[in-house]
């Protein structure tokens, strides 16, 4: 029979990400601005959690703070056994490098490089990084990997950005309005590719967006207003991304 403090350490040994007690103050000039407030949030592997909110609602600064490119004011955040709180420029670089993949809303591929060497620029630098190629086949664009940007849908530029975060096998995925710039159908493509990411590879996936309907796939939906948590609630189910109407 298993313990309940075997089963509380395996529990434990499963969260990605400890938040405890995290505020962010930005100065607008003279003028403090409480992004973020007394921020306290548990994430764990394999999740997909989605981030609700309105503009100014603290969602891309407790992103931001999650992916190692912004620092709290106050308060501790862990990833696994490191304090990221504690961390250096060069620390939070490493973190970066190892660990953490982006999409954002805009898709930031170099135009003179191909969907398969932009992928390939991060596998170079990354630790443990997959074949180009199969991160391309993993979104759908193993037809596509000699076409360049300009040749390419938004929706497949998308894809690649995903590609090209994910080649280096990072434990999270960081996705900022990652269907901001798509019309309903591609951008229902798109959350179906993370959706399969999230399921074929066991990256934690996080999205943060103010588009309603997206939380009905996700495992928790977190909602923030005026920089605190005012919500937490587990979905009993995921919708596929081909359900959602918005």
């Amino acid at each position: 029979m298993v313990s309940a403090e075997r089963t509380r350490a395996d529990e434990a040994e499963q969260v990605v990400f400890h938040v405890h007690s995290v505020s962010k103050t930005y100065l607008t000039g003279a003028v403090p601005v409480l992004a973020l407030r007394s921020i306290q949030l548990d994430l764990t592997a394999g999740e997909f959690v989605v981030f609700l909110g309105p503009s100014g609602s603290g969602k891309s600064t407790l992103l931001n703070i999650l992916g190692g490119l912004d620092t709290p004011t106050s308060g501790d955040v862990r990833f696994r056994d490191h304090w990221l709180s504690e961390a250096d420029d060069a620390g939070l670089t490493r973190f970066r490098r190892e660990h953490v993949g982006f999409v954002f809303q805009f898709y930031n591929l170099i135009p003179s490089l191909t969907a398969l060497e932009n992928v390939a620029l991060v596998t170079e630098i990354a630790e443990r990084p997959m074949n180009p190629r199969e991160a391309l086949r993993l979104v759908g664009l193993t037809e596509r990997e000699n076409h360049f940007p300009s040749q390419l849908s938004g929706g497949e530029q998308q894809r690649v950005a995903i590609a090209r975060a994910i080649a280096k096998q990072p434990d999270i995925l960081l996705c900022d309005e990652p269907t901001g710039a798509l019309d309903y159908p591609t951008g229902k493509l798109v959350l179906d590719v993370l959706a399969s990411i999230n399921a074929e590879l066991h990256t934690l996936v996080a999205v943060i967006t103010h588009n309603t309907a997206i939380a009905a796939m996700a495992d928790r939906v977190i909602r923030l207003r005026s920089g605190e948590i005012v919500g937490i609630t587990r979905n009993t189910r995921r919708a596929r991304p081909e359900e959602l109407v918005w």
